[in-house]
């Protein structure tokens, strides 16, 4: 079949000639070997008819055979066919459409006039250019992407090719080469296996839509060997990374200086880049491709997450000098609008030549997933350059997530589209304070399960016996210990000693640690592994920090402790947690890493955390796993500006704070059974009107669950009074006016009016600055529209959307002389050609024409 010369492809068994295929599908190709059996099974299934087999089969079949250990480590899931669709609409498909409706007015203007000639040449030049429209995916897996989008352009095909037909140009109908067709569809992928299915799979599409549209097969060779995926290289290509190691680079020698490795020079960019955090780069992918990732890309912060290596390069080549491209939409996980990632769209949309997101999805279900990714949320955004308003939409309801017909609705908002992908108040622009500097941080990361101990083995260790050992024993909390009931456990904390001090004085202690922390030995006397087959123990891990200091936490928190000193007590939250719940903790006991703490013992303080206020703008700010809120410093405590009430007003949130968090531990004290979460569980469903089981009615009644509520309310209230704000604020509202308020503090702290939250601890460590007089950036940037009137087009085949257009904009009904009169120099002068244009765009549907002589744009269902 791969054989140019006819002679060489008659087939005995069909007495006939084979087509001529060519292609890379045939190339050196083997003959397997088959048993009697295998070779039954595929002969009962060439007896099927598979012209309409969906090759997105092929996606779930690879995802399926792939080992999960591979599949999380490509971070690959095949995606939803719906999901591949909305995103070639709104990247591809919208622009195509848009080019074509133009395209159909100027022809019908130029039939109007006559112009048989002209309209057909119209459409021939848009069949022609979409017959050449280049479209890329760099992550194409097996190609699922560019058989969808080559399936819906060859449907806009079809109705050009309809126009053409009635228009007399069926000269065109037959040729090959003008025709959507796999040569306009590239990929890159880095699985040579997915790659190879890619190709394939385009190929059968462009088949598939010969065989429905048109009659005969198509021009021999019917496949052709294209360079479309992977340049034509057989080996895998990774799209973010070439050079610096040798982990399935293409382009350059393992030994090159690592960069960033060319894309195809397309107009559109789709996609579903890997769902790989960036937390997990460096321990799925290696300590070597991780470094080498980063020194590619040393503009993008190495705590994002990989898909923003797509993005980036996408937007980068977006705004580039003389660039193809016009579009790239991109599926990636929901974690796309949180912080690290936020940075990377930040930079691209404030840059002196900005993109702007056309369409986007912050938060939505991943229907019929895989069990590994069952939880998996995800995120669209379709981004065009320039600055444009777009379409939000936010998921509403959703439900049967499991089924073949899940029901997905979603409240669509327009205006411009920020990087937390919000519309309408830019939070991402309420910058730090310096109010709260030095007062926020996690909690220890021990880097070492070793560190955790019971009250039986510290005895063993030298607990009460081993003089100066008490010292260094601290009781230790995670979030589960808050949310759920306290598990009671300690920790050895040697912050501060030095791997011979504790050698010396705690020689116990230096063996148990060497065993449990350093080697991480398991009961055979062997390193302990990890999934992936990773040695845990800190003497193999990547960070040399981590390694040369084995015996002390990993991050013990530095900047905390000293906070902390001289407290009693402190502000803690559970990073990611379903209840956004602040409490005090005792500074005798460390916090997790997964805890977030605030040094202030200040009652008034929690109480303000704990507002709808404060609430409202966590919310708005904060991350997601999965369907829970993650509290990040940055964007939730940083900026939030706290209010400055008078002394009576203070004292009053204070003693709301105290009640708050005594009531809390007297109902957990007294009842072993109940939970922090199981309190805000049936909290929520109160305040929601919610029928009660008998079992939450019993907590409602043991927890004084009413009393809780009260309290919120109270603490609610007392806030919004310490602000001085009406107490019927809608959430927009709260918002708008806690930007406001960052940007008023922004401009007195600049000018050295610092409102510290505990000016004891931080005004002696603060370096205070000459405050400068100038003003501050606060506002957005104004843009200069000139307002004047349109220039009416020479071109009378543009005309037609000139027109069009000014009537759209008018937003009311006009006559012919009203709509010549918002041209520049219009009026009478080209009344005539206006009132001509008016009657052929309400003749095709485009506008509706009233009785008295107006035109008004129709109304859209």
């Amino acid at each position: 079949m791969d054989n140019a010369d006819h002679n060489q492809r008659y087939f005995s068994y069909f007495c006939a000639d084979v087509r001529h295929f060519n292609g890379n599908l045939y190339r050196n190709a083997r003959i397997l070997e088959l048993s009697g059996e295998e070779i039954g099974e595929l002969a009962a299934a060439a007896k099927h008819n598979w012209i309409d087999v969906d090759p997105a089969i092929f996606g779930t079949l690879l995802e399926q055979a792939l080992d999960p250990t591979e599949r999380r480590k490509l971070g690959a899931h095949y995606t939803p066919r719906a999901y591949v669709e909305r995103l070639v609409e709104r990247t591809i498909l919208d622009v195509l459409r848009d080019e074509w409706r133009a395209v159909l007015k100027k022809a019908e203007d130029a039939r109007e006039c006559a112009d048989e000639r002209k309209a057909l040449a119209l459409v021939q030049a848009f069949h022609r250019r979409l017959c050449t429209t280049t479209v890329l995916d760099p992550a194409c897996g097996t190609g699922n992407f560019l058989y969808v989008a080559l399936e819906m352009m060859t449907k806009l095909e079809g109705e050009g090719l309809e126009t053409l037909a009635g228009l007399g140009g069926n000269e065109v109908l037959g040729l090959d080469d003008e025709t959507v067709s796999p040569r306009q569809f590239f990929g890159l992928e880095k699985n040579p296996r997915a790659a190879a299915i890619a190709e394939l799979v385009v190929w059968i599409g462009y088949l598939q839509q010969h065989y429905r549209t048109r009659t005969g097969h198509p021009k021999e060779p019917i496949l052709r060997t294209l360079d479309t995926i992977n340049f034509g290289r057989r080996t895998g290509y990774d799209a973010v990374l070439a050079g610096g190691c040798g982990d399935g680079i293409a382009l350059a020698e393992s030994d090159a200086e690592p960069r960033r490795p060319e894309w195809p020079e397309v107009e559109f960019i789709i996609g579903n880049p890997p769902f790989l955090g960036g937390k997990d780069i460096r321990a799925r992918l290696g300590a070597d491709y991780a470094q080498a990732l980063w020194h590619a890309h040393p503009q993008i912060n190495r705590s994002a997450d990989l898909v923003m290596y797509w993005w980036d390069r996408a937007a980068e080549l977006l705004t580039r000098k003389g660039t193809k491209l016009k579009r790239f939409g991109f599926v990636t996980t929901n974690s796309i609008s949180q912080v690290f990632q936020r940075r990377v769209m930040e930079r691209h949309l404030n840059a002196d030549k900005p993109v702007s997101i056309l369409f986007a999805i912050p938060d939505h279900p991943w229907t019929k997933a895989t069990k590994d990714a069952a939880s998996v949320r995800i995120a669209m955004t379709v981004v065009e350059k320039g600055t444009r308003e777009g379409q939000l939409y936010t998921v509403s309801h959703e439900q049967g997530l499991t089924s073949d017909t899940p029901t997905i609705d979603c409240i669509v908002r327009n205006g411009v589209i920020n990087a937390d992908l919000s519309v309408g108040l830019e939070l991402t622009r309420a910058g730090a304070l310096k109010a709260q500097t030095g007062l926020c941080s996690r909690g220890v990361q021990l880097m070492g399960a070793g560190f955790i101990v019971d009250a039986s083995r510290l005895e063993q260790l030298g607990f009460g016996s081993r003089l100066g050992f008490d010292d260094y024993v601290r009781p230790y909390r995670n979030g589960k210990d808050l949310t759920d009931r306290p598990r009671n456990k300690m920790v050895i904390d040697l912050f501060g000693l030095s791997a011979q001090e504790v050698r010396t004085r705690f020689p116990e202690i230096y063996q148990y640690l060497t065993e449990r922390v350093r080697y991480d030995l398991g009961a055979d006397g062997k390193p302990k592994t990890d999934k992936d087959g990773r040695r845990t123990g800190r003497e193999w891990n990547n960070r040399a920090s981590y390694r040369e200091t084995w015996w002390s936490f990993g991050e013990p928190r530095r900047n905390l402790r000293p906070a902390l000193e001289g407290l009693e007590r402190y502000i803690v939250t559970v990073e990611t947690a379903k209840h956004r719940v602040f409490q005090f903790l005792d500074t005798s006991i460390l916090p997790d890493n997964r805890l977030v703490c605030f040094a202030t013992q200040d009652a008034a303080h929690l109480t303000v955390l704990s507002s709808r206020v404060h609430l409202i703008w966590v919310q708005a700010n904060s991350g997601l796993l999965e369907d829970r809120p993650i509290y990040t410093k940055s964007r939730c405590f940083d900026p939030f500006p706290f209010p400055d009430p008078s002394f009576v007003l203070r004292q009053h949130l204070r003693s709301a704070g105290e009640e708050l968090d005594a009531l809390r531990k007297r109902v957990l004290d007294e009842h072993a059974d109940l939970t922090l979460t199981g309190l805000y569980n049936v909290l929520e469903k109160v305040k929601a009107g919610a029928a009660l089981s008998a079992r939450e009615e019993a907590v409602k009644q043991r927890g004084y669950v009413l009393i809780l509520k009260d309290l919120q309310e109270t603490i609610d209230r007392l806030t919004v009074a310490a602000y001085g704000w009406p107490q019927d604020l809608s959430d927009h509202d709260v918002l708008t006016r806690l930007v406001t308020l960052n940007a008023e503090r922004a401009r007195d702290e600049a000018e050295g009016r610092v409102r510290w939250l505990r000016p004891d601890y931080q005004m002696p460590r603060a370096k205070i600055l000459v405050a400068k007089t100038q003003e501050l950036p606060l506002e957005a940037i104004v843009i200069s529209i000139d307002r004047g009137k349109p220039v009416f087009p020479r071109d009378r085949h543009e005309q037609p959307l000139a027109v069009e257009a000014v009537l759209a904009a008018s937003g009311g009904a006009l006559d012919a002389l009203a709509v010549a009169r918002l041209f520049k120099g219009g009026g009478a002068r080209i009344e005539p050609r206006v009132a001509q244009i008016l009657l052929t765009l309400a003749r095709y549907g485009h506008i509706s024409a009233l009785p008295d002589g107006r035109f008004v744009m129709r109304l859209v269902a």
